[in-house]
């Protein structure tokens, strides 16, 4: 794990990769679960058949399951210290790309895009992308806006 002490530190990084995350196990428990709580309920991610019919095989994870898997693996690639607060600030673009089947891993590579001054602090722009375990092809880029102040 990345440890950092402080802002500029992270600003001295820009232009370059934070890290990787061990992979992550995607069950349908996981998945049933983020539907419940967020109540959406779309067959693909709950019926096996439903997923099958079409054409993913079985179940997916929702593409926003997937997101929002982002800062549980930005704390398990870098440790800030040395500020006030943190903050998710948004996104700059979210693309879904691959969908994550059921059974299937994912890991996210984190690479400082950008810092930008604001009021009290910097945002800074995290490329997260998720990869799939034995594809090519990512499940999901974004670009994560994080603000961290003095």
């Amino acid at each position: 794990m990345l440890k950092l002490n402080g802002i500029d530190e992270l600003i001295a990084r820009v232009g370059t990769d934070l890290g990787t995350t061990d992979w992550y196990d995607v069950t349908q428990d996981r998945i049933t679960a983020f539907a419940r709580d967020t109540e959406d309920f779309e067959r693909i991610h709950l019926d096996p058949e439903r997923g099958r019919e079409a054409g993913f095989g079985g179940t997916i994870a929702h593409g926003m399951y997937t997101l929002s898997l982002g800062p549980k693996f930005l704390y398990e690639i870098f440790e800030m210290n040395g500020h006030s607060l943190g903050l998710n600030y948004g996104f700059d673009s979210v693309r879904f790309l691959n969908p994550v089947r059921v059974g299937s891993r994912i890991r996210m590579t984190a690479r400082l895009q950008d810092a930008r001054p604001i009021d009290g602090g910097y945002r800074f722009t995290i490329r997260q992308t998720f990869q799939i375990e034995g594809s090519d092809k990512p499940a999901c880029v974004a670009d994560a806006v994080v603000a961290y102040f003095h």
